[in-house]
């Protein structure tokens, strides 16, 4: 089965202190580090840019997966590329021409990903990994652009629906995922888990993330 991987998002951690919270999700058993950049245009607030990927980089060992929700990426893959992502997602509502745009991707040294909101059907993104254009897929559960909200249920249908139809696929959930949505993600078979302020806000990170990794790893074999 593919691996479970648990990747806090930084866009909880404290931003006064970006580089402990970092070391601290290494530290606590984490896989990759999710780093949620906006534009304050595709979604309705601005985070990160490259130079906050430059210092995780930096900081840590752990893979870079970088969740680009930009209205024109295209026009800015390169720098995050240069600056040491691992993966840098996409959204296949963004404005420029999505297949070009993961090819260049890879071609920068990276591994493409591609995203889909709420509001979009999952067949929207088949063309992409029909041509192997994609190296995971990320389904968000939460409408993008703040991080604390509730989980969507309905995205479990689409993590399904690709699971089905690309087994081997990695399959990321983003959005309101916790120790109680995460085993529902699991069992329609999600492999990588974003969560933001459940990890950071527990009492130990450490104890939450093994929890995590645990109710994921049981629920996802119900599945198959």
């Amino acid at each position: 089965m593919p691996t479970i991987e648990i990747m806090p998002s930084i866009l909880a951690a404290d931003m006064g202190n970006l580089e402990a919270g970092i070391r601290l999700c290494e530290q606590s058993g984490a896989d990759q580090i999710h780093v949620d950049v906006m534009d304050g245009v595709f979604v309705p607030n601005i985070s990160m840019g490259p130079a906050a990927v430059a210092m995780a980089n930096r900081v840590t060992d752990l893979p870079l997966d970088v969740h680009l929700m930009l209205l024109r990426p295209q026009e800015h893959i390169e720098a995050f590329a240069k600056a040491g992502s691992d993966t840098i997602l996409i959204h296949i509502e963004a404005d420029c021409d999505v297949e070009d745009t993961l090819k260049k991707i890879r071609e920068l040294g990276c591994k493409a990903g591609i995203t889909v909101n709420p509001p979009t059907p999952v067949d929207a993104i088949f063309n992409c990994l029909e041509d192997g254009l994609v190296d995971e897929v990320l389904v968000m559960s939460v409408n993008p652009g703040f991080g604390g909200q509730s989980y969507i249920a309905d995205a479990e249908a689409k993590v399904a629906e690709v699971r089905r139809r690309y087994p081997d696929m990695l399959i990321a959930i983003d959005g309101g995922i916790d120790l109680e949505t995460v085993e529902p993600a699991a069992a329609h078979g999600a492999n990588l888990f974003v969560a933001g302020t459940s990890l950071f806000k527990a009492p130990d990170m450490k104890i939450a993330i093994a929890q995590m990794r645990k109710t994921a790893e049981q629920a996802y074999e119900t599945q198959l």
